[in-house]
């Protein structure tokens, strides 16, 4: 991977495992969904796209919510 570089994505996203379920769920949600964000990318993959709006900080994680509760808590 070229574009976007590791250092770029870092300085959003600090952790790499953050990053990449990050970039996984964008990338399904473009291919079942559509809806991109930037008016260009460079990349042409649903992955590189959304590591691509991760890059230019319209993709970003959002806090946990420690409310939550989910099913294997129970």
């Amino acid at each position: 991977m070229l574009y976007p570089s590791v250092d770029t994505l870092k300085k959003e996203i600090d952790s790499k495992y953050s990053l990449v379920s990050l970039a996984s769920k964008r990338a399904r949600q473009m291919q079942e969904q559509g809806g991109e964000k930037l008016g260009k990318y460079v990349s042409y993959k649903p992955v590189g796209r959304a590591l691509e709006e991760v890059a230019a900080g319209v993709l970003r994680r959002e806090a946990a919510d420690a409310s939550t509760i989910y099913e294997d808590e129970i």
